[in-house]
């Protein structure tokens, strides 16, 4: 890099060498350009037209340019955007000639002739800009700029939520699920979610890493096992989907490929509802990482995948309108996806009998079976203790149908979902109000059992005033509520004692 030297030290050089280099031989001028290139710094055409000019190199004219808002007029805006309550320079240009008066008025405020006229005649976006200072040290640092577009985003368009105007089966949402647990350091098992948003037909797939490639690969075997062609794919704005790999595969197909707009979720609504309705209901949130797990994973996804799509109906979203603070929604009736292929025109006669053959084959006690022993190994494969290989297909499934009736007394049946159980809680949070009276009030209670808590908590206020508050009452009925519970204990040992000592007891019969 040449040196940096001023205008007047380069005007100088030109005078002093352009002679030279003019007369010069061939080698001469290439070796003069060669150095007069690296002090300058200019490019070499252009060093090239400076050495053979015979005018000389002029200094830029440096115009002064006179400042219009002074530092008076700064403080003074400032002042006035404080009595504003900081509002934004458009808002303050319009109330200017009103609160400059007001303020005038009451003795707040007294402004140079000058001064006023340029406050009143400043623009928005020059109030805007003498404010800058002034915001920025309010928000502790400066806005943060949009991060500029890469030239795959500008080359894939953004498709949002009310764009797909009722497409036909093949036009598909992608997104990523991690099982990275509460912490998402190191490398973790990511679930691939393919969502039809006409049928809401969804394919899932464990991926060990996150890699476009693989996104490449995930999409080659489903566009073979799917019941419709692929016709368009709308992803988020992660590096594994927009990259220059997943665009040439696109445009090698005639794949419509198009993204969501960033932290917009609900420009993928139809993905984002089966990565909570499908993956996490299956999978739950627990750290899954390595090949055994991606694998156990697989082949979960391999029994859900048949038993989602025929045999768990869905609602689709019709209509969405607001009635005053009501937002009503209505939706189509609830039909499982392989129903609503079977529904669908641009669905081939071929296809829809494979689908009718596979429907009627599948059973799904069977699926629910294998779903439940894979859930069981994953969640014994994060908590560290699995061991083995995963289980197989049991041939019996008259044990899991027996338990099928009583499995709601068991609460949570999915193995995936289960949690530690936590401590029962034993303290108080708040000092009992009771306790230095308590033995005063068993002894009332001693004498009259029948008494109620709030007669005693009665006769507490009027002994002890201001004391006991009526929000102590169910305090109170606690206590008293353990105090019959021990006397009757008492009383039921007591006769237990005298019946063993041979005596009759308070409950024995006599002739």
């Amino acid at each position: 890099m040449g040196a940096r030297i001023d205008v007047k030290a380069k005007r100088v050089l030109v005078k002093v060498v352009s002679e030279r280099y003019r007369h010069g031989s061939k080698k001469d001028k290439r070796r003069i350009l060669d150095q007069f290139v690296v002090i300058t710094g200019y490019h070499r055409k252009h060093s090239i037209r400076l050495l053979n000019s015979t005018a000389e190199l002029v200094a830029p004219r440096q115009s002064t340019r006179f400042r219009v808002y002074d530092e008076a007029v700064k403080e003074a805006l400032i002042v006035l955007w404080e009595a504003s309550d900081r509002i934004c320079g458009k808002r303050l240009k319009a109330l200017l000639p009103i609160l400059v008066p007001a303020l005038e008025k009451h003795g707040h405020l007294r402004l140079d002739k000058a001064v006023r006229e340029k406050l009143l005649s400043a623009s928005a976006a020059t109030i805007d800009r003498l404010l800058s200072n002034a915001k920025a040290g309010v928000r502790g640092s400066a806005r943060r700029k949009p991060r500029a577009k890469t030239a795959v985003q500008r080359q894939v368009p953004v498709r949002t939520f009310a764009d797909w105007n009722d497409p036909r089966p093949g036009h598909v949402e992608v997104d990523l699920v991690s099982h990275s647990g509460p912490d998402a350091s190191g490398s973790f098992v990511h679930s691939f979610v393919l969502t039809d948003v006409c049928s809401g037909w969804t394919e899932c797939l464990a991926l060990v890493v996150r890699e476009g490639t693989l996104i490449v690969d995930a999409l080659e075997q489903l566009r073979t096992s799917m019941p419709f062609p692929l016709l368009a794919i709308d992803t988020d704005n992660g590096s594994e989907f927009l990259n220059e790999t997943l665009v040439a595969y696109c445009e090698k197909h005639k794949i419509e490929f198009t993204r969501s707009r960033p932290y917009r979720k609900n420009d993928q609504a139809w993905v984002e509802q089966k990565n909570g309705a499908v993956v996490r209901r299956l999978v739950g949130h627990r750290r899954l990482e390595g090949i055994a797990a991606a694998d156990s994973l697989a082949r979960l996804y391999a029994s859900s995948r048949l038993f989602v799509n025929f045999f768990q109906p869905s609602f689709k979203l019709l209509e969405k309108k607001r009635c005053g603070s009501r937002v009503v929604k209505r939706y189509e009736a609830p039909t499982t996806p392989c129903t609503k292929l079977l529904a669908a025109s641009s669905i081939e006669h071929e296809m829809k009998e494979r689908l009718r053959g596979v429907g009627v084959s599948l059973d799904p006690l069977r699926l629910l079976d294998e779903i439940r022993s894979m859930q069981r190994y994953l969640a014994s494969l994060s908590s560290g203790s699995a061991v083995g290989i995963a289980p197989g297909r049991d041939p019996d499934l008259e044990k899991f149908l027996s338990s099928l009736a009583t499995a709601w007394q068991e609460g949570e049946v999915r193995p995936t979902h289960h949690v530690e159980p936590r401590s029962r809680r034993y303290w108080r949070t708040r000092p009992d109000p009771f306790e230095a009276v308590w033995p005063r009030v068993r002894a009332w209670l001693d004498v009259e059992p029948d008494r109620t808590a709030k007669e005693l908590l009665e006769r507490l206020q009027m002994e002890y005033p201001g004391q006991f508050s009526q929000g102590s009452l169910r305090t109170l009925q606690r206590r008293v509520q353990a105090w019959r519970r021990d006397a009757a204990r008492r009383l039921v040992f007591a006769h237990h004692e005298r019946s063993a000592d041979g005596r009759p007891g308070a409950g024995a019969i006599s002739s």
